[in-house]
C-alpha cells in the first residue's frame, strides 16, 4: 500500500501540471480586459505602465512560468514562514524568512496576495460545505441500507421518490425555493449568512445554527440523494451473494450479517462516491454561497470571474483540481483498508 501511495503521489505531479496548463490557456483565450475597469480619465501611458506591472505585456509562456513558480515554490515558502513565525504548533522552530522580497500571486482586483484572500474565505466555506457533507452522509447511508434490506417497501419507494427530486432540482432552484418557504412565508430562518457573526454564548450559537440551516439543506440534499442510491444498489448486490447465505446458515444474527459482512463489502463502491463527491460539493457551493451571501471561496470565484481577475480564477480553479486528485488518491487507499483482497504492493 505504501508503494502504491508513493507512486500515485508522483503521478499526480504531471497530472496537476497538465491541468494547470489547460486552465491557464483557457483563461488566456477568454474575452475581456482587466484594464477595462480603469477610469477613462487615466492617461494611456499610465494604463500601459499598469499593464506592465500586472505582467500583461509579457509572452504567454513567461506568464505561465511565473505563475507556476509562484504557486509551487513561493507560496509553500510563505506557508513555512507562517508556521515558524506565527504558528503556535511550530513556534519552537527557528524563524524563517524564505519568502521575503519575492513576488506572490497578486489579485488584479484587490492588489493583494491571492492565497491570503483564499485563506480568509476558506473557513466559511469549510463550515458550510463540511457540515453539509457530513449531514448528507449520515442521513444517506442508513437510508440506503434500510431501503435495500426492505426493498420495494413503502419506505423504499418513498426514498426513491425523494432522491429523484434531489437529483433533479439544482441548487440555484432549491436555494430560492427554501428562501420563499422558510423566510417569506414562515419567517423562521434568515436568508443572509452573516460571516462576521461570532459565537460566544448560547444565544449567538442559536443565531449561527439557524443561519446555517438553509445553505446546509441545499448542499446536503444532493449528497443524500446520490449516496443513498449508490448505497442501496451496492447493498442489494451483496445481499444476494453466496457468502450471505453461508453466514445465515451458520446461525449468525441478521444484524451481524447485514451490518458487518454485507455493509463492509457494500462500502467499497460507495467510498468512491463519497471521496469524489467532496470536490463536487465545492462546485455546488459556488451557487449556494452566492444565493445565501456566504462570504466563502465560491462567492470569491464568481466575483473574480465578473472582474476578469485571472490570477484569482486560475488559483481557485487549480485548488479544485488539487482536491479532485487528492480525493481520488484517498478513495484508492480506502479500497485496500475496506477490502483485504485488494493489495497494491
Amino acid at each position: 500500500m505504501l508503494t502504491f501511495t508513493i507512486r500515485r503521489l508522483l503521478l499526480s505531479i504531471p497530472t496537476l501540471l497538465f491541468i494547470s496548463l489547460v486552465i491557464f490557456l483557457l483563461l488566456q483565450l477568454a474575452p475581456g480586459d482587466p484594464m477595462a475597469q480603469v477610469p477613462l480619465t487615466v492617461p494611456p501611458e499610465v494604463k500601459e505602465k499598469m499593464r506592465e506591472a500586472l505582467g500583461l505585456g509579457q509572452p504567454i509562456y513567461i506568464q505561465y512560468w511565473k505563475w507556476l513558480v509562484q504557486v509551487f515554490w513561493i507560496e509553500p515558502q510563505v506557508f513555512i514562514d507562517y508556521l515558524t513565525n506565527r504558528s503556535a504548533l511550530f513556534s519552537w522552530l527557528p524563524d524563517t524568512n524564505l519568502s521575503d522580497g519575492k513576488l506572490r500571486v497578486i489579485s488584479w482586483q484587490t492588489r493583494s496576495p491571492v492565497m491570503d484572500i483564499v485563506i480568509q474565505r476558506m473557513p466559511q466555506t469549510l463550515w458550510v460545505v463540511g457540515l453539509a457533507y457530513i449531514v448528507g452522509i449520515v442521513i444517506a447511508i442508513p437510508i440506503g441500507i434500510y431501503s435495500a434490506y426492505r426493498h420495494y417497501s413503502v419506505f423504499d419507494q418513498a426514498g426513491t421518490f425523494i432522491t429523484m427530486i434531489g437529483f433533479s432540482i439544482p441548487p440555484f432552484f432549491t436555494g430560492p425555493l427554501l428562501i420563499v418557504i422558510f423566510l417569506v412565508s414562515l419567517g423562521w430562518l434568515p436568508s443572509i449568512y452573516d460571516t462576521t457573526h461570532v459565537v460566544n454564548d448560547w444565544a449567538s450559537f442559536k443565531v449561527q445554527f439557524f443561519q446555517m440551516i438553509m445553505p446546509v439543506m441545499v448542499l446536503a440534499l444532493q449528497t443524500t440523494a446520490q449516496i443513498s442510491r449508490y448505497m442501496r444498489g451496492a447493498m442489494l448486490d451483496n445481499l444476494n451473494q453466496d457468502y450471505v447465505r453461508t453466514a445465515r446458515a451458520k446461525g449468525l444474527k441478521e444484524s451481524v450479517v447485514v451490518m458487518v459482512h454485507v455493509l463492509r463489502n457494500s462500502m467499497i463502491p460507495v467510498v468512491t462516491i463519497i471521496a469524489l463527491g467532496m470536490p463536487a460539493i465545492f462546485g455546488g457551493a459556488i451557487i449556494t454561497e452566492n444565493v445565501f451571501k456566504v462570504n466563502g471561496i465560491g462567492q470569491l470565484l464568481l466575483t473574480a470571474l465578473r472582474a476578469n481577475d485571472l490570477p484569482m480564477v486560475m488559483t481557485l480553479t487549480f485548488i479544485f483540481a488539487v482536491l479532485i486528485v487528492l480525493f481520488n488518491l484517498i478513495a484508492d487507499i480506502l479500497y485496500g483498508l475496506l477490502d483485504p483482497r485488494i493489495r497494491y504492493d
